[in-house]
């Protein structure tokens, strides 16, 4: 074979390579939705780094908490949310739930590592 073909295919590998894992990060990445009638200031603090995101009725924060993080929903510092990564979670009510979970419910009723409770993920 050729030198430029081979040098063509290292680089259409690397580059598919560097594609898949750029995907499967997003995959495995948490997302948040607003389902609220008004926008929320959702923090996101991963690695010790903060960082804002104003999210308006029906909008989606997707590719976030790779690694896991905490979630403030408008500022809240005694309520923060703990995601591992993977979540697929939406806002209602003024809080975090995880997709298929019943809202609006009174916090307190359940972990969110309990996959039958009924309250917003803490």
């Amino acid at each position: 074979m050729p030198r430029n073909t081979i040098a063509r295919l290292s680089r259409a590998s690397v580059i598919s390579t560097a594609v898949l894992i750029n995907v499967s990060s997003a995959v495995l990445a948490a997302s948040v939705t607003n389902r609220d009638e008004t926008d929320h200031t959702v923090t996101i603090i991963e690695e010790s780094t903060p960082k804002d995101h104003v999210l308006k009725k029906d909008e989606v924060l997707q590719g976030v908490c790779l690694k896991g993080c905490t979630i403030r929903i408008d500022g809240d510092d005694v309520n923060p949310y703990e995601l591992d990564g993977s979540e697929i979670t939406t806002i209602e009510g003024g809080d975090l739930y995880a997709e298929g979970q019943e809202s609006r419910v009174s916090p307190g009723s359940g972990g969110a590592g309990d996959p039958s409770s009924k309250g917003p993920l803490r």
